[in-house]
This record gives structure tokens, sequence and C-alpha cells, in this order.
């Protein structure tokens, strides 16, 4: 399956998956080409196929009527075999020697009883790369082997402080939709893979690949969270660690609401200029933002740019502002979506023709590759379609040998540091700025490459500034840029130019985030950087990305989550968005970037050519929320805040605890909810006919939540979770700020681990989301300004010590 060109289209992978999880994993691959075998139970198939939103046109056929199913399966083949025969055990192993990757997302212990032993891969499928995506990972303690995506979230340190802002008597929430979680972890355990495939075209070695949701979703702020790991910030039981303490926020419209972003003296002039001038603001301090940000200014500049906004347009207002340079975004739905001209010019939707839902519009992905685009080619294929076409290939196959249709020789590369891992040998160029960029980097570097960061006295990362006056010592920065390497130069000067094509000509990958049309102005564009290195894969990221109408809007991470509809998801039922926390969205647009940049370069490995990658960050967003958008294209309808709920579940919430914690539960059957009640000492409500089944529980939730809520509020929230686990029932403590930092499963994972820099100081740092076997050694911390001049320009570029001592002096290279 998939198009003529794709960068996947000679791998097999067999997809064991029954979650969104892994589902989305395997989505992911083969959109670009990758041939992915589902293997379903014969009868029902993979649960994604009961889950909602079900389109109203197929409910006659049940089976095939999931918008959920129909979206994480586009492309898929569909086998169906009974693993609990010795006739399907036999074909799961054929297959598992056919195919060059297998996704499974089972509980731990699931792949050993169908035969499988991950930490013994090597014995029974040398070449086989296998990610297994799971809550917790497969070394998961005994209290936490029990987990719906709800528990993961706030076990991540995301749900506790989200909202940002919030109101205490209120539960913490969930984040948007159902399946955040299971999204995050699915687009990590794809990169993953293709990283692992990548270096099994020169080893013919497999690996086993351990990714954790958990853990993933906690990397997902390691700008803060490695600053509370070494120190740099307060840890503390407050919702609001997470907080920036500015005046950015939701705003409601005449037909809306917008989100501002206001951090800095230019955005306090246009939002002058948008006001007309309006003589309130002139008792602020010029630099009120950064230097005297008190409460009461934060509540007046809120309540007068609210009463502004109050009667104006919002998608008027937010195009006037971003005008004026003012970061304001309309927050969308996800019916806006489908109209938004940027994502018409994008072609960020794809008409899908399905056999038995019928034709729709499905949202595809945030990442433009110039040469093997990612395309839906096939609809979600019917239960069992395949089974008999993939099964006959099967007697005599032998592995299929995956070299490169074009041989190229991986060039013996001069590395300051061989670190091992799936990258190793592979240089990248960060010319990235504060978050996303630098996350999509510290990846790439994770997984083995050099990374090289380029930067100058004169054009820091505005990250090395913050919090600290030694460039060298800024927190922010040594959270987010550990494993990497950093070259001074000057490339608003016509020599720093040159040196860095020369640098890009002896490496593979470069990253941008510059402002939209700051690459092009200095001259080093795409096609300026492919004239001297052809293959080069040349990463652009923006938050609307490269091209299109409305390219020249900028934004931070709250802008590109309000603009792709995660925003407007979040919030408590019958009330307005709050939001995600603030600090949610770059570090996922780093990971889109980063799987992107694989593909391309898996795509060169094999044929020898390189390519232009752009990725968008509000569509990386609205990938967050596939099955609300897919509700709206199939069903014409908008999902709106729903709190802690879920539609398949009951109970499914947030309740408080002792000492102002909380604790998250999920039930996904009646057997958990008897489970539940036996523990609530209360037996007898599991047969009552309010709560008997799940329709039930749900008509009547809010008596349900009040009755668990009153329960819960006597007891230690992590007691509480540990003894519902014992029995079966997913819960888990809505984990604050302490909590994940002294995370003993997080450190025994070596989510957190410690590094040393280039003066041999020591410092902790968050790790990746996943485990790998022949995995990269992480123990470099960040570097100094200009740390690794000397070997890039001595040992890559050859330049004698007095050409470097010119080029000094001159300021090019400083």
């Amino acid at each position: 399956m998939g198009c003529e060109v794709s960068a996947l289209n000679a791998f097999r992978v067999l997809e064991l998956s029954e979650s969104v999880s892994g589902e989305y994993c395997g989505k992911l691959l083969s959109d670009f080409g990758a041939d992915v075998i589902k293997l379903e139970k014969p009868g029902c198939g993979s649960p994604t196929r009961s889950l909602s939103p079900f389109a109203s046109a197929a409910a006659h056929a049940p089976n095939e009527s999931s918008g959920l199913f129909a979206y994480l399966n586009t492309n898929k083949s569909s086998v169906t075999v009974d693993l609990s025969t010795p006739a399907g055990a036999a074909r799961m192993d054929k297959l598992l020697r056919w195919v060059d990757a297998a996704i499974d997302d089972h509980p731990a212990g699931w792949l050993a009883s169908v035969g499988i032993d991950p930490q013994a891969l090597a014995d029974g499928y040398p070449r086989l790369v296998l990610c297994s995506i799971t809550p917790y990972g497969h070394d998961a303690p005994e209290e936490r082997r029990h987990a719906e995506d709800l528990n993961v979230f706030h076990s991540s340190g995301w749900g506790y402080h989200t909202p940002t802002a919030p109101d205490e008597r209120k539960p913490p929430l969930k984040g948007p939709g159902r399946f955040l979680a299971s999204y995050e972890a699915g687009l990590e355990g794809a990169m993953c893979v293709v990283s692992a495939l990548y270096e099994r075209e020169d080893s013919k070695q497999g690996r086993f690949i351990d990714v954790s949701k958990q853990a993933v979703l906690a990397s997902r702020v390691d700008y803060v969270l490695g600053q509370l790991i070494a120190g740099d910030m307060d840890a503390a039981p407050a919702r609001t660690v997470f907080d920036l303490w500015g005046p950015a926020t939701i705003f409601a419209c005449r037909d809306g609401f917008v989100y501002l972003w206001l951090s800095e003296r230019g955005h306090w002039a246009a939002m002058r200029r948008l006001m007309g001038d309006p003589e309130w603001m002139n008792s602020f301090p010029e630099r009120w933002m950064e230097l005297e940000c008190t409460p009461e200014r934060v509540a007046q500049c809120r309540r007068e740019f609210g009463a502004f906004l109050n009667t104006r347009n919002r998608d008027q207002v937010s195009e006037q502002a971003q005008k004026l340079g003012l970061p304001l975004v309309a927050v969308k739905h996800a019916g806006d979506l489908q109209n938004s001209p940027q994502y018409v010019y994008r072609g960020f939707f794809a008409a899908v023709n399905h056999p038995v839902i019928g034709r729709a519009a499905y949202p595809t992905v945030p990442y433009k590759l110039g040469v093997t685009p990612a395309r839906i080619a096939a609809p979600a294929p019917l239960l069992g379609q395949h089974t008999e076409e993939k099964l006959a290939a099967l007697p005599g196959a032998m592995p299929t040998e995956t070299g490169p249709a074009r041989p190229e020789e991986r060039r013996s590369l001069i590395s300051y540091r061989a670190r091992g891992g799936p990258l190793q040998g592979v240089r990248v160029v960060e010319l990235t700025r504060v978050w996303a960029g630098p996350f999509a980097g510290k990846l790439l570097a994770f997984l083995g490459a050099e990374v090289i960061k380029v930067e100058s006295l004169g054009a820091l990362d505005p990250s090395r500034g913050y919090g600290r006056a030694k460039v060298n010592q800024a927190p922010g920065f040594q959270a987010v840029n550990p494993q990497k390497l950093s070259v001074q130069i000057d490339i608003k000067s016509s020599q720093g130019r040159a040196l860095l094509l020369d640098l890009l000509g002896e490496s593979d990958v470069l990253v941008e985030n510059l402002r939209p049309g700051a690459i092009d102005r200095l001259g080093l564009g795409y096609d300026a950087v492919k004239a001297v290195k052809p293959d080069i894969v040349y990463v652009s990221m923006g938050m609307y990305g490269n091209e299109g109408p409305l390219a020249y809007q900028t934004g931070y991470a709250p802008s590109f989550v309000a603009l792709g509809g995660v925003t407007f998801l979040v919030g408590y039922e019958g009330e307005n968005p709050v939001g995600m926390n603030i600090r949610y969205g770059d570090a996922t647009f780093g990971t889109a970037a980063a799987f992107a940049a694989l593909v391309a370069l898996m795509h060169r490995r094999r044929t020898g050519g390189g390519q232009f990658v752009d990725v968008c960050a509000v569509e990386t967003m609205s990938t967050m929320i596939g099955d609300a958008i897919m509700d709206f294209t199939l069903n014409g309808r908008v999902q709106m805040c729903d709190g802690n709920r879920h539609p398949e579940m009951a109970p499914h919430g947030v309740y408080p605890c002792r000492s102002g914690d909380w604790i998250s539960i999920a039930v996904a059957s009646d057997k958990a909810w008897k489970e539940l009640a036996d523990a609530m000492g209360r037996p007898h409500l599991a047969e009552h006919p309010n709560f008997a089944g799940r329709a039930d529980r749900k008509a009547n939730e809010t008596e349900l939540d009040r009755l668990i809520a009153q329960w819960t509020a006597g007891h230690d929230a992590r007691e509480l979770a540990a003894s519902l686990q014992r029995r079966g029932v997913a819960a888990a403590k809505s984990q604050n700020s302490i909590d994940l930092i002294s995370d003993q499963h997080l450190w025994a994972r070596e989510f957190y681990r410690t590094v040393t820099d280039g003066a041999g100081q020591t410092r902790p740092i968050v790790g990746p989301g996943w485990k790998m076997s022949r995995a990269a050694a992480i123990c470099d911390a960040a570097p100094r300004l200009g740390e690794h001049n000397s070997y890039v320009f001595g040992e890559i570029l050859g330049l004698s010590a007095q050409e470097q001592q010119r080029l000094a002096a001159a300021g090019v290279i400083r």
C-alpha cells in the first residue's frame, strides 16, 4: 500500500496494537508508505473499532463505523488471526520473521504471553525492530499496572498544572479530548522505529524499544522539569508552578475566543496601536512585563483588553493584531479548521472514501516533505480484508533484505564523541532558538546524532539570557540542550555564512526555526544550502509553516495550541475554555520535526536524495485531537469542553483527597466498577439501577462523581491509588512538581539522569521517553557558548589555528 514515491515503502510493519497509541504509531509509518499489517481478532477486531466517534451514516455496520478507527488505520492491511490457537501463534511467528518492525501497546507481560520475549529479541527475531508502548513502560511497578490516558496525564505532571491559572475549588483537568497521552506516545514510538530501521540498514540488527507514555508526557515539559530537577526552580505543591505569571490568557470576543501572548515591549507597543493609544496604558512602566509585572497590573491589563475585545469579531481582531506585531490568535475549534485558508493551502485535509463510512475529509500530517510527502492512499481496512492476501505470501517467505535502492556509503564521520545509538554517524546543524527547535535537536542527539548548535555573541539563543546573568549558566538552556556541541559563527557576516555553508557541506541535517523569512534574508535558504550540499535534509519549523497566506504570522506555544483546536477542548463541562497549561506545545512540535527529519533521512539513506521538510506548529497541535476533528468531518459535531469526562467510561474523573491532593480514577468495565464500589465500602452500588451498567453510570454521572468525591476526600491520594491498583482499578495520584521530581519509577527508568559538562560539573537532566537496546549513552550537559569551536573549525573544516585566530579577531567566530 501507499504511494509510489514514499520514504518507507521498502518496510513491512506488523501491528499487534489494539489501542490508540500503537495504532497512531502505525498510522504515521503507513502514511509514508510502510506496509503496515494490522493483526486483529476474528469476529470483533481491534477494540478501537468500537470507540466513538461513530459515523452516523454507518450505524448499520458496527465494526466499520468508528471514525476513530478510520482515522488511525488509513493505508493499513487487516489480517485476522486467533492467537489463542497453535495455528494462529504459528502464523504470527511467520509474520514476525517476515516483517521489519512490530508495534505493540498491550500491557507489560502480554508479549511474553504470546511467545515474544523482548529481553531476548536477538535470539528469536534478530532483525526485528520491536516497539512497545505502555502507560509506564515494561518495568512498571505493580502499583502502576492499570492505567488509562487520564491516569497517565495526571501522573506526568500535566494534569495537576492544567489549567495554568486554576480555580482551586475545581479539580485539575485531563487535557483535550481523550487520547493526548496516546497520540504523544505514538509519535514518539514512530520516531524511534524509523531511527532503529535507519541504523538496521547497516547493522542488520533489530532493537527493542520501550516507550513509556508517562515519560513521554513528562519529557514534553523538560524546559521546566529540567530546572526543577536541578534546583533552579522551586518545586512546590502549588498548581501554579508551571505558570509564567504574565498577562497572557484567553479572552471572549463577540463570536468566540482569542488568545493573547504578551511578553515584551514590542508586544505592548503593538497592543497600544491596536487599541488606539488608550489613556490607561500610560500609567504602566515601559518594561513592566520584564521588571514590574505585578498581579494588580496583570489584572488591569486583562480587564481593559477584555472590555476592548468584547464587542469585536474574533478573526478580524486577531488578523489586525498580527499585522501590527501583536501575537493575538483566534481560539479555533474543530469546525473552523477545515476552512482555514492556511490549512487549505497546505492540503492538511485529504478526501478519503471509505466503503462503509463514505467520503469525508481526514486530517493528515503537519509536515510537508518536498520529495516524499505523506499520503493517504487507502482508507482504513475492513475487518480481515487482507487476510488471504497477506497469509498467502508467507509460505517459504524469508526476511527481505532492505538495503538501499542506490548504495550509499555512509561516510566515515569525524566525531567529537561517539555515543552509540541508532543515529551514530549522523551530523545535525541547529539554527534554533528557545524550545521547539532545540527540543528537536535534543531528541536527535539522544538517538546518537552529533548535533552542533550554531550561535554567536550577537545572536544568542534567547534562552541563554533567561534566569542568569552568565550565558553558560542559564537554567532553561541547560534543560533543553544536553548532549549537543556549540560553535560560534556570526551568520550575519559574509565570512560567517560561508563558514556555515562549509559546515553544512559536511553535515546531514539542518534544523532551523527562525522567524518567518529570516533564514532566506540571511542567504541560507534551502536553495543556497542545497547548492553546496545537494543531499541535505533541510528542516524548517514555523508556526504556520514555510508558505501560505498566514505564514507571515508569529506566535508562541499557547498560540499554536489555540489555533490548532486544542485550547477550545480544555475546560469544565458547560463552561468557557480555559486551555492547556501554558507550557504545552513546543516540545510536541519539536518531536514532529524530529520524526519528519528521520523519515527524510531514511529516504536519503536509500536513494541518496535530500529534500526540504516544512513543519507546521499549528497543524501539529491539530494532530493531537484527530478523533475530535473526525467527529466534525463525519457528523458535523463540534466537541465542547467536558471537564474530565469520557464518552466510554464512567466514572472517569479527578477527585479530592487529603492535604489538597487529587486522585484520577478511570473505570472502563463493569468488573472494575464492582471493585471500586467494594473499595468504597458500598458494594450495593455495583447493582444499583442507576450505576449497574456503563450506560446507567453515564446517565447518572454527576451523582456518581459526588459519591466518589465524598469518599476520596478522607484518603491519602497515593495510598488510595495503590489500594485501587491492587483491585485492578486504573487510578493514579495527580502528581505535583514535588511528586514528579521524586518519582522513583522515573528515576529507575533513567528518565532522570546525571550528565557532566566540559568543566567536569555534574547536573541532573530530563532524559528521553523511551528506553532501547543498544541505546546512545547520554552523559553530556549543555555546552558552553563556543565550547567546540576548535573541533568544528579545526577537525571538521580543517582551518589552521592561525586562520581561526584571524576569524576570531574579525568577529566572525565569536
